[in-house]
Order: C-alpha cells, then structure tokens, then sequence
C-alpha cells in the first residue's frame, strides 16, 4: 500500500467513528472513559503518556508514537441509582424512583501523524461532558428531576514538536457541540412538564508539556481549556391558561453553560523492565460553572410560573472544584501481553446544598483492571473494567438549596454505583 492509501485508510477508519453517539456521566457531568489502556489502571499516569489516546489529557504525549497510528475506543457506562423519599417531601405520597440511571456508550478516536522527526500532527474525537437520566414523571422529586440528556462532541486538532530528546510540548483546540434537553416536573400535577431543549457551540484549547528527566521516568502535564458552551433551543410548557404570558414565556430561548478547565498531572516510573508504576493527580475548575440565567430572545429572563407566582428560570449549578487521585501499575507479562491495575479516589463538585436527584453525585472511589494484547506488531488490543463506588447520597431541597423553587420540598437518599467496561483497538499504519 502507499503513504497515501495509508493515510487514506487511517483518517477513513477515523472518520467512521463520528457517526457514534454517546451520554454518560462523572464527577459532575463531565466524562473521563476516554482510553481503555488508561482505565485499567483507574487513568493513573495517563497524562504522561502510554497510549495514544494519551493525547486527550496532553497533547505533547504524541511525541512518543511513531509513523501514522490510530486508535478507537468503547466504554460502556452501567450505572444504578435508586432514590428512596424522606416522608418529610410534599410529595412525599409519590414515591422514590427505582433507577434513574440509564446506560450509555462513550466512544473515543484517535489519529496522529508524524510529519517528521520533530513535529506530529493529530486528531481526535470525543465526547468529554454528558448526562443521561430518566424519571417516571409521578414521583416525589419530580419538581427537580424528569427524564434530562445532555450530549457533547468534541474535535480537537492538534499539533506537538519534539524539542529534545527529553522535553516535548503540543497545543490544539477544542471545538465542541452539544445537544441538550432539560426536563423538570411543575407542582403536583402528573404530566405539568417545563422543558428545555436545544443546541449549541463552543470553543477552547488544550496544551501540554511531557519532561524525560531521567530513562526511567515520564512526567507530563496537561490542561484542556473552559469552554463557555452556549445553548440556542426553545422553553416548553404545559398548555392551557394558568401556563399563559405574562407569567410565562415560553418559546425560543437561550443559555451559557460555563464548562471547566482540567488541568492533568502524570507520572511513568519505570522500576523494573517488566514493572512501571503510575500516578495522577487531576483538578477540575468545575467553581466556574455558576448559575446559567435562561433568557429569551429579546435578552429578558424567561419566565415560569411557579407556586408563588412568576419567577425566571435559572439553573443554579453552583459546585465546587472538583479532584481525582489515582495510582497504577503496569506488569509486561511476555512479549504480547501487558496487565494493569490501579485505584482511584475522586472528590465530586457537587456538595450537599445545592445536590438534586437529576445528578445525585458524590465523592467516589474506583477499582480498575486491564490488559493490553499485542496481535501483530502493529495492531494491539485493549480491555478495562472499572467498578467505582459512590458515596450514600442524601439529597435535600428546601430553602438554602439554590434549586428550591419556593412551594415543594423534597428530602431522599441515593444509593449508586457504576460499572465500566472498555475496549479498545491500536493500530500502527507506518
């Protein structure tokens, strides 16, 4: 095959991959199943390299990929929460719900390009932030969460130069679109539904630096950009007159969603030809986010009419930053197998006074297993599972919570978990 016919092949292959849909979630909203090679070893010393799909926590970590190479990879996400109802709720008659989590399939691609012996070319395709959750729509927290998706796509091409042999730095930019629907339950009325649904862009960066101080040692830094994604859709609402202006404004709408920076921290040690050790440390500047004001139109606030009277539709995130520490290892078992375990603790933006039922997050820990299989020298296998164990959430919506909405409170627990499966296909074209 030629160059051409090989590069043809890469970015074809590559490209299939965006026709993939996706929804899942994390600390907060955001997702991190990005590599399989990195998930089995809970993404400790991801950001220094490894993989590929290294290059989505660090650009500069390309560098180490000779020739032309891609890599795909699939998660699948299979979560539980159940939510139990505190008497004290005003629709506390309802009931809890038996599972709002649904599962969902992130997919991930990688190409990258190596011009010459110091510059690299790459692409990659992800989807970094989502949500999907469903509700029946009678039940006790109905007023703070009804069936809600969010879903992102993210291209970032990106380039990294080589600068040594022992320092490499790349830089890229991000550019995101993201479909969301927002579906909240009005009082006590089975099938009073607002809903907010649209579309929109953003934009960002992504930069990074790896460091070889030593044969043994690979240490890489890197950030991924905010992105102010703004939300172009319509406002939704129950038909009939006590749902008329001037008290509501239904129609087109528009919002801003104050995404976070990431900023990654890895470390490779090799210790023994066969034994390297991994760690990360990852913040996430999730403080940011705020209250997203929906507004119409025209620039006005829009405007819903609740249990005291009018009043205009926000959503009040308002979490804080958010972490994850993980550590790992990796075992070269022979020439074609690579096992990798590692644990991870990760500390959720989202706190107790202003947690809802539509995304009862809270602090986790998390339990990775994985492998690498070399089929052929050029062509390479990866398999992850992840178990991560969620903290009992207790959720509580009354005056103090920026979400209470004046009339209905609603007090309950959560119990949850996730399950995390990922495959993964490496190939060298050159």
């Amino acid at each position: 095959m030629t160059t051409s016919g090989r590069y043809a092949h890469a970015v074809g292959a590559f490209a299939a991959l965006l026709m993939t849909t996706a929804a899942a979630h994390a600390g907060g909203f955001a997702i991190r199943e990005m590599s399989a090679y990195g998930q089995g070893s809970s993404f400790a010393g991801v950001a220094a390299g490894g993989a590929l799909s290294s290059l989505f926590w660090n650009p500069a970590t390309m560098t180490q990929m000779p020739g032309v190479q891609t890599e795909f990879v699939a998660t699948g996400a299979f979560g539980s929460a159940t939510h139990t109802v505190d008497s004290a709720s005003t629709l506390a008659v309802f009931g809890g719900a038996p599972n709002s989590a649904r599962d969902a399939l992130v997919p991930s691609g990688y190409f990258s390009w190596q011009v010459n012996p110091r510059v690299w070319l790459g692409l990659s395709f992800n989807s970094p932030f989502g949500l999907s959750v469903g509700f029946p729509d009678v039940w006790a927290g109905r007023d703070y969460a009804e069936s809600t998706s969010l879903k992102t796509y993210n291209a970032t091409p990106s380039v990294a130069v080589r600068i040594t042999d022992w320092l490499s730095i790349g830089a890229g930019v991000q550019i995101q679109y993201a479909n969301a629907n927002f579906s909240s339950g009005i009082g006590a009325t089975p099938g009073a539904v607002l809903n907010i649904g649209g579309t929109g862009w953003g934009y960002g960066l992504t930069a990074g630096i790896t460091v070889t101080p030593t044969p043994t040692t690979m240490i890489g830094l890197g950030w991924r950009s905010a992105i102010d994604q703004k939300i172009d859709g319509s406002l939704s609402l129950p038909a009939g007159p006590v749902f008329n202006p001037p008290f509501s404004t239904p129609g087109s709408v528009n919002t801003t969603i104050n995404l976070p920076d990431v900023v990654s921290l890895g470390i490779r040690q090799k210790v023994t030809p066969q034994l390297t050790l991994l760690g990360t440390v990852e913040w996430s500047n999730w403080s940011r986010i705020g209250t997203s004001v929906v507004t119409q139109a025209n620039g006005a606030p829009a405007l819903v009419l609740n249990g005291l009277g009018g009043g205009a539709v926000a959503l009040p995130f308002r979490y804080s930053d958010g972490w994850l520490y993980s550590l790992g290892a990796e075992y070269q078992w022979d020439p074609r197998i690579k096992l990798r375990a590692g644990v991870a603790y990760e500390k959720s933006p989202i706190t107790d006074d202003v947690r809802t039922p539509r995304l009862p997050d809270n602090d986790r820990y998390w339990v990775s297993a994985g492998l690498s299989y070399n089929i052929t020298k050029a062509l390479a296998f990866d398999l992850a599972y992840s178990h991560i164990f969620v903290k009992s959430t207790s959720v509580a919506i009354a005056p103090g919570n920026p979400w209470f909405n004046g009339a209905v409170t609603y007090f309950g627990n959560v119990d949850s978990d996730i399950d995390l499966l990922s495959i993964g296909l490496r190939y060298q074209w050159m």
